[in-house]
């Protein structure tokens, strides 16, 4: 057991000297003469830590422990044998050349080997408390906090950053909001804008699906309170698979967009303005399918160069409507497709395909269709005698039209100044970003299937009838009264963020601005009237809660903290309310 404690002294002296190393070497620019024990130190440290992992591997009798010694060893190990193969095909250089090439080599090695020590640490957290609506809550808060002191290093930034600028920005990217009080493009250094699409990537898929990533990927198995911390994020309804389930949304996710960057790159590919092609196609493809809006261009993809790009915007409008479906129904809508060409090739097969297309998904595929055609639709004829003039052909209008009937379902992005919209078609954006995207997803707003059970509950009242029936079920009266507690919430939140600003703001600040700022920040779309870098202190604290509340759910919160089990075995007599 002593052993054992100096063990995990020695592991703690390590994940400070690689988290101390990571920091300074990206944080802080550091003189000419002392690049070389920089260097040196690096070498040094990933050594140090392949040899530490070899010795736990061997000491270790678990067969838990020893995979995870053997994983971080076989890492560390490939990217030395790397950086010596590099260093070798090099001899002929200065060795401060050959320690300039193999630098990125080994810097990986350990920023990946301080994911996993955190990845493992914040295991530990969730493992040891026991609320999983405060932890999910903590974990948000934990990482906003961590990405606001990074975005405050020396070298994330061109001319420095405030601590509210720093947590705005960190709020908003874990958020997947995409407002901005700085300019990205402009105001962040390519260490900035790596740490804000990290947040991103970390606030899309939620820390706790990583952690259950790399418990699945080092274990095989879970906990039944790991189990019941990821359920919730991904909606999962049991507990059973729940670690699979989220090995296969970050593996998705990752495809995703990856096949979406490799696209993005080839519709740049011949365009000379945008000089670092790789991490623009990266940046915006993760952006698009988290549903962030963040962009590398000050503009957005409103440039010049890019605004008639509608290979590009076609590109974003797939990558943002697969991030916005959410990934229990592009799951269940596999299986179907599956399911179905199976029994189309194979006819002695019988498959009943009621059972396999949940009503869940259902209820979404046909509110995101319905809203997607409606917004196409009422923004055709809005706008074509206005924002469509820009564009000549008949494709184009309907590019820029497609465009932006999807990217206020909270995706953020925009070919067009915004400000430029007719009065109606500001206000119907706002209809749609309140709505927003679908639940489990990198979305937010009130979802499609609770504004989908909001009004199919009007129409069963009106209609007479005590319960929602569709589809051949019926919806339990329990998801029919969260639907309207979600939606409630949604309009205190954003009806209390609305007159603060108000008050905050200078006297005649324009009304139709702070509304739209609002249901933005809370529905996490990102879409502004140029208001956001005007906003003063006290109405960026107003808006980073209402990002914050918007993302996590206030009726998530409230639940893990009032939620008591219930234990009544009686009941009061029933007594109607009077009502309108």
């Amino acid at each position: 057991m002593q052993r054992d404690s100096i063990l995990k002294i020695i592991y703690r002296f390590f994940d400070l000297i690689v988290l101390t190393y990571i920091v300074f070497d990206f944080g802080y620019s550091i003189h000419i003469e002392y690049q070389t024990p920089k260097f040196i130190g690096l070498v040094l440290i990933t050594i140090a830590l392949f040899a530490f992992n070899i010795f736990k591997y061997f000491y270790y009798k678990t067969s838990g422990r020893k995979k995870v010694a053997l994983v971080n060893s076989f890492i560390i190990g490939v990217l030395l044998l790397v950086a010596l193969i590099v260093s070798i095909l090099n001899f002929n250089l200065h060795y401060l050349e050959v320690l300039r090439k193999i630098r990125p080599i080994l810097e990986a090695g350990l920023i990946f080997y301080f994911i996993i020590r955190l990845m493992i640490l914040v295991r530990y957290v969730y493992e040891v408390y026991y609320n999983p609506a405060i932890v999910f809550v903590g974990s948000f808060f934990a990482i906003i906090i961590i990405g606001s002191f990074l975005l405050m290093l020396p070298n994330a930034t061109t001319n420095g950053i405030s601590f509210t600028d720093a947590l705005f920005t960190s709020t908003s990217a874990v958020c997947v909001t995409g407002l901005i009080v700085l300019d990205t493009a402009t105001d962040f250094t390519t260490v900035g804008q790596t740490i804000i699409i990290s947040l991103i990537q970390i606030g899309g898929l939620g820390i706790l699906t990583f952690t259950s990533f790399f418990a699945f990927f080092f274990r095989g198995s879970s906990s039944f309170k790991e189990g019941l911390n990821v359920r919730d994020f991904i909606a999962q309804d049991t507990l059973k698979d729940v670690l699979k389930m989220a090995l296969n949304v970050v593996v998705f996710t990752l495809s995703v967009e990856l096949i979406g960057a490799l696209f993005i790159y080839s519709s740049i590919l011949d365009n000379p303005a945008i000089e670092d092609k790789i991490f623009f196609s990266i940046f915006h493809a993760i952006s698009a399918f988290c549903n962030a809006g963040f962009s590398t261009l000050s503009a957005g993809l409103s440039e010049s160069y890019l605004q008639f790009n509608y290979y590009l915007q076609w590109i974003v409008i797939v990558m943002v409507v697969f991030g916005g479906l959410g990934y229990n129904i592009i799951f269940n809508f596999y299986q179907y497709i599956k399911i179905y060409v199976v029994e189309f090739f194979d006819r002695k097969r019988i498959h009943k395909q009621v059972s396999i297309m949940t009503l869940n998904s259902k209820i979404v595929l046909y509110t995101t269709g319905a809203l997607l055609v409606g917004g196409f639709v009422f923004l055709w004829m809005s706008e074509y005698h206005n924002t469509m003039n820009y564009h000549q052909s008949l494709f184009g209008k309907i590019t820029s039209t497609a465009f932006n009937a999807v990217t206020p379902r909270t995706a953020g992005f925009n070919t067009i100044d915004f400000t430029e919209f007719t009065v109606p078609t500001l206000l119907f954006i706002i209809f749609l970003m309140w709505i927003g995207a679908s639940p489990a997803s990198t979305g937010g707003g009130i979802k499609t299937s609770t504004f989908a059970l909001a009004t199919l509950n009007i129409f069963a009242i009106a209609r007479g009838k005590s319960r929602i029936q569709l589809f051949g079920r019926r919806i339990s009266s329990e998801s029919t009264s969260r639907a309207f507690a979600i939606l409630c919430i949604s309009l205190i939140v954003i009806g209390f963020a609305i007159l603060a600003l108000l008050i905050f703001e200078p006297k005649g600040t324009d009304l139709l601005s702070v509304v739209f700022e609002c249901f933005s920040a809370y529905s996490t779309v990102g879409l502004s009237l140029n208001f956001t870098p005007t906003l003063t202190e006290p109405s960026k604290y107003v808006l980073i809660a209402t990002m914050f509340i918007g993302r996590i759910g206030m009726l998530n919160l409230m639940i893990g903290l009032l939620r008591q089990i219930n234990h009544q075995f009686y009941e009061y007599p029933k007594e109607n309310i009077l009502i309108n």
